[in-house]
């Protein structure tokens, strides 16, 4: 079983990733992870974080000679700004300060539930765990995993559809011989018109304090069928990406293939008709997103997700001081205007993470060799059917 555990607070001295379960023999540098972060803090809208921070994991286990050995693999990434708050984020008790103190959540963020239920009196010991910056861990996980499906010739892509309400024109058919320009585009999105549009939203919003959200999408690219499973709820790998998807913070809705639009369409339109020719299986459309009854089906995995704006503001809402029970403005915090590209590429990582899992079910041995020896057995079996 594939297992990911990340820990660190967002101004702490580091990040750190644990990831058990890859087979030994997988070839890995912190080559292939750092390009991965690198990705993860591209984007128009980001905030000064982006400035200070230059993320660059450093892999402690699990590797030796440039390969895994099959056991867990650890990763650390470097808060460069940990020394910025070394007092406020003290291990010391004797660095205790009532002034430090947060008590003013903001409207959107975890802050007021963690309160609740923690039982703390600082917003801080909140904000710093349930930050975004978390998901640096995350990118570094799913770059090992994205490594890992390489192997399988499984590739990823992801594009920018919307930010604040400016939409793209994409089709999906032509993001592959187009992503050059997609990674070169500072909110990863191939429609220059929009593009241009989305730039100067995002300006204008700076320009007023505000934030934005957005949507974007994923297609994954070779994967055999029969991934997942359907004979529990768990087992289903659509249900399994939704809810990898669904955990990014700030992210509020996720669909898999045609997604809400099928509630527009009658039954004869919405499903994909089966085909067959070159000694496979394939189907005439792809609505369904590539995932059928918890099952890759063989076409591409096709996945959306809606990033709201992000809840802190530099012209803030109105809130509740917790601790004198007065309304007051929530707390301002350096923070991004617009996430939306780089949610993406969080979004991919997760994606990988879960589909290595799923391939690993599948096909897992202890080594590569053994993994891909049952790997191209079942292609055998499924081209022979």
């Amino acid at each position: 079983m594939l297992r990911f555990l990340t820990a660190g607070e967002s101004h702490g001295k580091c990040l750190t990733t644990i990831l058990e379960g890859l087979p030994a023999g997988l070839e890995l540098t912190q080559g292939n992870i750092n390009s991965e972060l690198e990705r993860r803090q591209k984007g128009y809208g980001r905030g000064n974080r982006m400035k200070i921070e230059s993320d660059k994991a450093q892999i402690l286990s699990g590797v030796r000679w440039g390969k895994t050995t099959g056991a867990p693999v650890s990763l650390q990434i470097e808060n460069r700004d940990w020394k910025n708050w070394g007092k406020v984020m003290s291990l010391d008790i004797n660095n205790f300060d009532k002034e430090l103190l947060i008590t003013r959540p903001r409207p959107g963020h975890a802050d007021l539930p963690g309160l609740l239920k923690f039982d703390l009196e600082d917003v801080r010991n909140i904000k710093e765990r349930a930050s975004a910056r978390e998901t640096a861990s995350r990118v570094a996980a799913g770059s090992v995993c994205k490594k890992f499906l390489h192997e399988f010739g499984i590739k990823f892509f992801s594009v920018v559809e919307e930010i604040g309400g400016v939409a793209s024109t994409i089709k999906l058919s032509e993001i592959e011989k187009r992503y050059q320009a997609i990674e070169e585009s500072q909110v990863r999105c191939m429609d220059k018109n929009a593009e241009k549009k989305m730039l100067k939203l995002i300006d204008n919003a700076k320009s007023k304090g505000d934030t934005l959200g957005g949507k974007f999408k994923i297609i994954i690219k070779n994967l055999v069928p029969g991934l997942g499973n359907y004979i529990q709820w768990d087992k289903r790998l659509d249900g399994r990406l939704a809810l990898a998807l669904m955990s990014i913070q700030a992210v509020k809705g996720v669909e898999i293939g045609a997604g809400f639009g099928f509630s527009k369409l009658p039954g004869s339109k919405a499903h994909d008709e089966i085909l067959y020719g070159r000694k496979s299986f394939f189907h005439k459309t792809n609505n369904s997103g590539g995932i059928d009854g918890g099952m890759t089906n063989g076409e591409d995995i096709v996945l959306g997700a809606v990033m709201k704006p992000i809840p802190t503001l530099m012209k803030p809402l109105m809130s509740i001081d917790v601790r004198t029970k007065k309304r007051v403005s929530a707390e301002i915090v350096r923070s991004d205007v617009c996430a939306v590209p780089a949610c993406a590429v969080i979004a991919e990582s997760m994606a990988a993470i879960e589909l290595a899992g799923a391939v690993l079910e599948k096909f897992g041995g202890d080594s590569m060799p053994e993994t891909l020896r049952n790997y191209t057995n079942y292609l055998k079996q499924i081209r022979g059917f």
